[in-house]
């Protein structure tokens, strides 16, 4: 029997519940994760707003989509029906990657940490030793809770009034999969010389070896680029930011609804992030400053959520403003984080004695994190598709293998995927900031960064906030539909082609 839709009123009822859902969810991710306290108690707030998750009322808000009316909030329902479902493994999951630990080499390492020893680590054969380590307990651990998630999702799908999680995302949701993927595999096709030339030169000069010879444990060495780590201090991270938003017009400390948390505290995240509590009256921008190329590009990502989320209009309905495309504030991130592998930016702010060659191995860098996540996406598609999980595992790593060059961890092919297709907001979103930054060079010169009449665009489109898609902002701003391809032009800017 199909579900009668809801009134106006108990729309407008369930919209509410829904916008302190998620408050309440992610005060509690930031006061965690900032160490504030050190339990991470979602089980109370799931039971607070139990009721929007029961599948009568996902599928009564289902039944009131009408076109794009109402189609956001169907999509959070549906959303949050399917992590309730899987909220226990999603809780056993994060106790044993926060207790597990490893013994390599006679010293103990905490799972966590398994992944930043092998990008620190200068011993090769040491590499190999953690990253086996970590597949080992991957694979022992963490797949047989990850299996049980995906089955127990794939079985609750077509309440929800698709066969499988693919067709809910294609058809009821109007993902733009397949054209997405035919752009993920010409770009595949397009950038292959160059990934391979460029790769394997980077290789050569940074960790001794060639991409014939390479693994993967070689690259988290590779990007962890520690030879730049002088020039990235943790004292010029935040005077760093201040002056490039002070440069486009906006000051950091005098945005009353923006709170910067960068007292350190033991159980802190090391990692930079933005929880934006209230929008736009309450964006937390949370830092640990620590230093190196990786924690600077973390903190400018945040910033650019952080200014978007702040700068939303508050007279936007709840989906405009926390729900939508997320490809958009995820563009806004990858603007400013993009800059800080900006020649031009690196020689005013840092006074940088190498830009472009900085500049070329981050251009390798998002390169290989573009073809992953292309292989990401195709390999998703196969997965929300297939009858059987467990058979994935081969496909996870031909697909991934072929677009990289060098062979993933088998164990990963469950723990890889992203819920929602997320993998598509940031391929998109890569896109939408190569496009809106050509735009922007165009206007103002490769120094854009530093006119107060691109900062004055930036907060007009910042206002706007989740209201249009990534697609809608860019064809508005510049005239152009999102183009992939666009990624691999940036990149071409800065690489040389091979011979």
């Amino acid at each position: 029997m199909e579900s009668a839709p809801p009134s106006a009123r108990e729309l407008d009822s369930y919209r509410e519940q829904a916008d302190r859902f998620i408050a309440e969810e992610l005060e509690e991710y930031y006061l965690h994760f900032a160490g504030l306290k050190k339990e991470f108690e979602l089980e109370a707030i799931y039971e607070r707003h139990a009721g929007l998750m029961t599948l009568e009322a996902v599928q009564r808000v289902g039944a009131a989509v009408d076109g794009t009316r109402n189609r956001e909030l169907a999509r959070f329902a549906c959303e949050g029906y399917l992590a309730n479902l899987t909220r226990e493994h999603a809780e056993r999951l994060a106790e044993l990657e926060a207790s597990l630990e490893a013994t390599v080499d006679g010293e103990t390492v905490p799972f966590r940490m398994l992944v930043p020893a092998i990008s620190n680590e200068p011993d090769r054969a040491r590499r190999e030793r953690l990253e086996r380590t970590r597949n080992e307990l991957t694979l022992e651990h963490l797949n047989p809770i990850y299996l049980e998630a995906a089955e127990l999702q794939r079985g609750a799908v077509p309440d929800l009034g698709a066969a499988t999680y693919l067709e809910l995302y294609r058809d009821r949701f109007a993902y733009e999969l397949d054209g997405l993927a035919a752009q993920c595999r010409a770009l595949l096709d397009s950038t292959e010389r160059l990934f391979e030339h460029s790769l394997d030169r980077a290789l050569r000069e940074r960790v001794g070896v060639s991409l014939a010879e390479a693994e993967r444990w070689d690259v988290r060495r590779l990007f962890r680029a520690s030879s730049w780590d002088a020039m990235f201090t943790a004292e010029k991270m935040l005077p760093a930011l201040r002056a490039t938003l002070g440069d486009l017009g906006i000051s950091l400390e005098r945005q009353p609804n923006v709170h910067l948390d960068v007292e350190r505290r033991d159980t802190k995240s090391p990692r930079a992030f933005c929880a934006p509590i209230e929008v736009p009256e309450k964006v937390m921008l949370v830092i640990q400053p620590m230093g190196g190329p990786d924690d600077w590009r973390a903190l400018f990502h945040e910033a650019g959520h952080t200014e978007h989320f702040a700068h939303t209009s508050p007279s936007l309905t709840m989906e405009e403003k926390r729900l939508g495309d997320n490809a958009v504030t995820e563009g806004w991130a990858m603007l400013l984080e993009h800059l800080t592998n900006d020649p031009a930016w690196l020689s005013r702010r840092l006074d940088f004695p190498d830009p472009q060659g900085f500049a070329g191995e981050g251009a390798v860098q998002l390169l290989w994190l573009v073809r992953r996540y292309s292989a990401k996406l195709l390999y998703e598609l196969e997965f929300f598709a297939a009858d059987d999980p467990l058979a994935l595992e081969p496909r996870y790593v031909e697909l991934l293998t072929d677009a990289l060059k060098i062979e993933p961890g088998a164990a990963d092919y469950l723990g890889d995927i992203d819920a929602g297709f997320y993998v598509t907001s940031y391929l998109r979103s890569w896109a939408f900031e190569a496009q809106l930054r050509s735009f922007l060079r165009e206007r103002w010169g490769t120094t854009w960064f530093t006119r107060r009449e691109a900062g004055s665009l930036l907060r007009e489109l910042w206002e706007l906030g989740q209201k249009p898609t990534a697609d809608e902002l860019l064809k508005d701003v510049t005239g152009a539909p999102i183009e992939l391809e666009a990624v691999a032009d940036k990149i071409r800017e800065t690489l040389p082609a091979p011979r």
